[in-house]
């Protein structure tokens, strides 16, 4: 059952971890704020350059929440404290580099292509959509002057996929996706292009045909694309071959993968026509979304108040209250007073308790259990019904990973995790 959307501070915020990118972010800000993105994740990994002198306007403005994040290979690390820390507060997010551009085939926004695709598919965690790779347009030198989406307007064919991996099997090029996620369906990220989810959760493409990893092929842009500008100018490549990556320890740069890349077959800036169709709408006051958030909050929980609220009401509904409880601890923080912030928290938990009586999703659960270490941080007598709840279900749901049909130690090692976990909260609480 979808979550009501205005329980989200944002319908689509981008996560992208940065390095050296001072001279293309405000670009790619304001590209991404007309086709529709509300908020922005930034993780610095280490820039030398100024890039949170230029980031700082939209700091100020509560555009970009910026993380310094320093250290090697952090881009999953960095994806995956994303989703931890901010699944609840976004309805979708896009997980993309500061060199990638979404590119919805039409004048609507992101949000409204996504929603189109995605509607009618519970089992829906992202759309994951193919990639143009754009070239140099034959430039030697940079020419900061003008932006990305000018410079380059050359790109690969479609049918550009050539075999990477290590034993060369593997399509690459435009084969490639990127993800616009439903974060609360993420498990988590092992590959940058694309995120594992919750059992029957997949990623689909713009057909809605599933896709189970972080390509698709044949590939798809009828209705949405992924421009991504990775080579540019020789001279601002070989600037990238200095810097490295932020997902691989090892430079995966080098003048054969420029070679490799730098393909200019096909005129295409049609981005451009988009970017200039787009009108800039006014991003939505602080003080508005926390009305609007507040009306949801109430809407939603309303109906579980009182003693004997209908069963009815709970059936579908853990992801809808699980949404409830972040949005309410943050609302506390941020707007109420201490007792009916506090007012909230309990009835989101009082909700969350009562869901547990009724059929639950898989992946739900498994978004519950996922939360569980923050839900045990809070004192109300709801967290230890809950906890309780668990604790009953948990052995179900090892009993059917352990068997030879099913097979999959890695969720049964996980969710005896969470069985001892809450052991010890129990045990804690006794003592």
């Amino acid at each position: 059952m979808a979550v009501d959307k205005n329980l989200f501070l944002y319908n689509l915020a981008v996560v992208s971890i940065m390095k050296s990118e001072a001279p293309y972010v405000k670009e790619w800000l304001d590209y991404h704020l007309l086709a529709g993105v509300e908020h922005f994740y930034i993780y610095d990994n280490e820039s030398p350059d100024n890039l949170k002198e230029v980031l700082q306007p939209y700091i100020d403005s509560g555009t970009v929440t910026y993380i310094f994040y320093p250290g090697k290979a952090r881009q999953y690390e960095a994806y995956n404290e994303a989703v931890q820390n901010y699944k609840f507060f976004c309805r979708y997010i896009a997980f993309i580099d500061a060199d990638e551009f979404i590119f919805p085939q039409n004048n609507k926004s992101i949000v409204e292509v996504t929603d189109e695709i995605l509607q009618d598919k519970p089992n829906a965690g992202g759309l994951a959509a193919n990639i143009y790779y754009f070239g140099s347009n034959n430039l030697e030198t940079a020419d900061y002057t003008k932006g990305v989406l000018e410079r380059f307007t050359r790109r690969a064919p479609i049918d550009w996929i050539p075999l990477i991996g290590k034993d060369k099997s593997l399509p690459g090029g435009t084969a490639h996706v990127s993800t616009i996620t439903i974060p609360r369906k993420i498990h988590h990220f092992g590959n940058p292009h694309y995120a594992y989810y919750f059992e029957n959760c997949y990623a689909v493409n713009s057909n809605g045909g599933r896709v189970p990893t972080y390509y698709n092929n044949p590939p798809l842009v009828d209705k949405i694309v992924m421009n991504h500008y990775s080579v540019k100018s020789k001279e601002e490549y070989f600037e990238k071959i200095k810097r490295g990556t932020a997902d691989n320890k090892n430079n995966i740069y080098n003048l054969q993968r420029f070679q490799r890349d730098d393909h200019n077959e096909i005129f295409d800036d049609s981005i451009l026509a988009y970017r200039d169709a787009r009108q800039q709408n006014p991003l939505e006051t602080k003080s508005a979304k926390h009305q609007r958030t507040y009306s949801a909050l109430f809407k939603n929980l309303s109906p579980t108040f009182g003693k004997n609220p209908a069963k009815k009401i709970f059936v579908g509904k853990l992801e809808t209250f699980l949404t409830c409880l972040r949005l309410a601890s943050y609302l506390r923080e941020n707007l109420f007073n201490e007792t009916v912030g506090k007012f909230f928290e309990e009835m989101s938990l009082e909700a969350i308790h009562k869901t547990l009586y009724t059929t639950i999703a898989p992946a739900d659960l498994r978004l519950l259990f996922f939360e569980m270490p923050n839900i045990l941080k809070m004192n109300y007598p709801a967290v230890e019904n809950i906890c309780q709840d668990c604790i009953k279900i948990i052995p179900k749901l090892m009993d059917k990973f352990r068997t030879p049909i099913a097979g999959d130690w890695k969720s049964f090692i996980e969710l005896k995790y969470f069985m001892e976990m809450l052991k010890v909260f129990e045990q804690n609480k006794k003592d």
